[in-house]
């Protein structure tokens, strides 16, 4: 028999270890199991534009979204371990995860598989735009590039093979906006870097020129242990398949790719330019209409910015007015005594988006309900309804923003308006108006913090 002091400790030394016990079942070599009902998803991703971007608060990213759509289709919830790209080979050869996902390219290799593309872009070498403009990859000559991820080192790599003295170096930037950034600040001469993320971090970083492609158009695909479950890799292949023309990858294309080329460079200098001089005479306003209407502050900084510049005193040939453009009427209702002070006229604009967010029906997700709130912002709710029943008359999806992308212009054609009881409308002005606004939010993302209340007497920095 033990002893009674000695089972006591027998005992906590069993305690002691258990958490041990499990730390090392984790770290086990063997696949992790098909993902079962009650059990979750582990995907492997990093930070990045389109692959985990938590910037706004939730997470959000192209494949962050589309891998929440498959683990729906599972039926199980899907959790994201965030780590560096490239820890991402030896960490999933550990089986710390069913799957990775992270804009990667598939390539031949006897540890991994790779899901059917479900899109494909390109490199481009970025620089700034005070240096020499490159014509042909044949200037690359004694020239150091910056390649960010491992397809872009391994198209460098064939590069050496025909331009004399090219200097290949791979970054450790966190994300590849990360990397612009230095390129933008002439920390990093020349980067090679997809093209999807070059072009939003045009967006950023406007004194970017985006010269040559480099090498032939890459599929992106998931990245599965050669040795898992062939269960979820085949899984993922129908998913692909099933997805592949449908509006659910078009409608992550135009949330993510769909907005990124309206404005010119020039409008993005001036915006942030803006950011830095004027914005902050207005950031406590917008944050306490935040504050009080629960809209991000970005966003309402963002559609006053496309609706008056940030002017207080702006005024339309319409008589639309004040930093917030509100017209007569929206102010009356709102309870607006003078439009012209922007303390009134931002705390009524988000009041009114609010509104106007009320009026959408609840089928409609975010952001797209966001979107088209901004829409009848520009247009009047009543124009708005009228562009969603003509979408309802039409066949067509009124709860996508993506479709009502084509349906507002219409309020403008006579065959449409003259059936409508709201009458004409520059539906297209209020297309451009969102697209414009979802850049501007995305901008001041990148560059303004997020506001969170403080305790008592702790100030916000």
């Amino acid at each position: 028999m033990i002893p009674e002091e000695k089972k006591g400790m027998h005992g906590m030394r069993v305690w002691f270890l258990l958490p041990l016990l499990f730390v090392l079942s984790a770290c086990s070599d063997r696949p992790l199991p098909f993902p079962e009902a009650g059990q979750e998803l582990v995907v492997l991703t990093h930070a990045g534009p389109l692959t985990y971007d938590a910037e706004g608060g939730m997470p959000v990213g192209f494949e962050h979204d589309l891998v929440e759509l498959f683990a729906a289709e599972l039926g199980v919830p899907v959790r994201f371990v965030l780590i560096s790209r490239h820890e991402t080979r030896e960490r999933l050869a550990r089986h710390e995860a069913h799957m990775a996902a992270g804009w990667f390219s598939p390539v031949p290799s006897k540890s991994f598989v790779f899901s059917d593309p479900f899109l494909s872009t390109s490199d481009v070498l970025a620089r700034h735009e005070d240096a020499l403009p490159l014509r042909d990859l044949e200037q690359l000559q004694g020239q150091t590039v910056v390649a960010q991820g491992s397809r872009q080192y391994r198209v460098l790599r064939e590069l050496q093979a025909r331009i004399p003295n090219l200097t290949v170096r791979e970054s450790r930037a966190d994300t590849p906006l990360d990397l612009l950034a230095d390129v933008a600040s002439r920390k990093v001469e020349i980067a090679l870097i997809d093209q999807a993320i070059a072009s939003i971090g045009q967006n950023y970083y406007p004194m970017l020129r985006i010269g040559l492609e480099v090498g032939e158009a890459q599929p992106i695909a998931w990245m599965f242990p050669a040795d898992g479950d062939a269960r979820l890799r085949e899984r993922a292949q129908a998913f692909i398949a099933r997805i592949g023309n449908g509006r659910a990858l078009a409608m992550l294309r135009d949330r993510y790719l769909g907005h990124l080329e309206r404005l010119r460079p020039m409008d993005v200098v001036v915006f942030i330019e803006r950011i830095q001089n004027l914005l902050p005479r207005y950031r406590e306003l917008f944050q306490r209409a935040q504050r009080e209407t629960g809209i991000d502050w970005r966003l309402l900084a963002a559609l006053s910015y496309q609706e008056s510049h940030w002017n207080p005193l702006n005024t339309s040939p319409t008589g639309v007015r004040g930093i917030m453009m509100l017209t007569e009427d929206t102010a009356d209702r709102m309870g607006v005594s003078n439009r012209l002070d922007p303390k009134e006229s931002i705390l009524a604009g988000a009041r009114y988006v609010n509104i106007l967010k009320s009026y959408i029906p609840e089928s409609t997700p975010e952001p797209d309900r966001t979107w088209q709130a901004l829409a009848a912002y520009n247009i009047g709710p009543g124009h708005f309804n009228a562009a969603r029943r003509l979408a309802g008359r039409k066949g067509v999806d009124g709860d996508s923003w993506l479709e009502m992308k084509k349906i507002l212009p219409l309020l403008a054609r006579p065959e449409y308006y003259s059936r409508l009881k709201s009458g004409r409308a520059r539906g297209g002005e209020a297309v451009i108006l969102v697209e414009n606004v979802r850049l501007f939010y995305d901008i001041l993302l990148r560059h303004q913090p997020e506001f969170r209340e403080q305790e008592p007497g702790i100030e916000n920095s």
